[in-house]
């Protein structure tokens, strides 16, 4: 009798690069990360070895390592006697990392302005054509996954490598919680809206009509993260009473 499978229906595997070395160290690290920053992992869930060292076809030890260099990342949490899991926000510590992304978004945003070329507007422009197309088909897990690289698309033309990485880095941990799933379609639309504003005054050069876009996004956007539902297993309970 074949046991139980701990982990939800995860999606094929991509194959190796050398099919017949198998799997490298990176490619491991790379598939895991992608599986929690694209949702298929949720918060909470439970990240067995051996149940990935089968599937990588591997021996536990390079799962292992991938997964500590995730608890680095902040993706992964490690307890004794629970093993791994996917990290669990509590709904202030998600607000808290959506506010840290706002400062360096802003910071980013201010220098990509006025460097962004060309290339830097077409890649921004098509990003948003793919946002407009998610909402047009209601589709919340495709304009979670293009939000992220609009917003990308128009930070990374700052020349702020360093900077550029840690808002990279903030956003990734909020990643498993896919909260643009969870908002409402309207909300989405708002949203929305927000972008097309930001494309524009990125597309103009216009600093001032950007930076001004995006404060009243991040104002919308922080109001929509504090209304996520808290009855779905998202987040991590905490016995401190948030402030008033």
């Amino acid at each position: 009798m074949t046991s139980r499978s701990r982990l939800p229906r995860l999606p094929d595997l991509a194959p190796p690069a050398d099919p017949r070395r198998g799997y490298s160290q990176q490619e491991i690290l790379t598939g895991l990360r992608q599986l929690i920053l694209d949702g298929n992992l949720p918060p909470g869930t439970g990240l067995p070895l051996r149940e990935f060292a089968q599937r990588f076809d591997v021996s536990p030890i390079p799962v292992r390592e991938s997964l500590q260099t995730l608890i680095g990342e902040g993706l992964i949490e490690h307890r004794p006697n629970f093993g791994y899991t996917v990290t669990r926000l509590t709904a202030a510590e998600l607000r808290e990392l959506y506010v840290a992304r706002e400062r360096l978004e802003s910071a980013a945003l201010a220098a990509a302005v006025h460097r962004a070329g060309p290339e830097d507007h077409r890649i921004a422009t098509e990003a948003h054509a793919r946002l407009e197309q998610a909402v047009l088909q209601d589709d919340p897990a495709a304009y979670h996954r293009e939000t992220r690289n609009f917003h990308l698309a128009l930070t990374r033309p700052s020349g702020m490598a360093r900077l550029v990485h840690m808002l990279e880095y903030a956003w990734n941990i909020t990643e498993p919680v896919q909260p643009m799933v969870h908002t409402t379609t309207a909300d989405r639309v708002v949203l929305q809206a927000d972008h097309s504003r930001q494309l524009a005054a990125f597309l103009a050069g216009d600093a001032e009509e950007l930076l001004a876009a995006t404060e009243v996004h991040h104002s919308r956007l922080n109001g929509v993260v504090a209304g996520l539902p808290t009855d779905l297993g998202l987040f991590a309970e905490t016995d401190e009473p948030e402030d008033e």
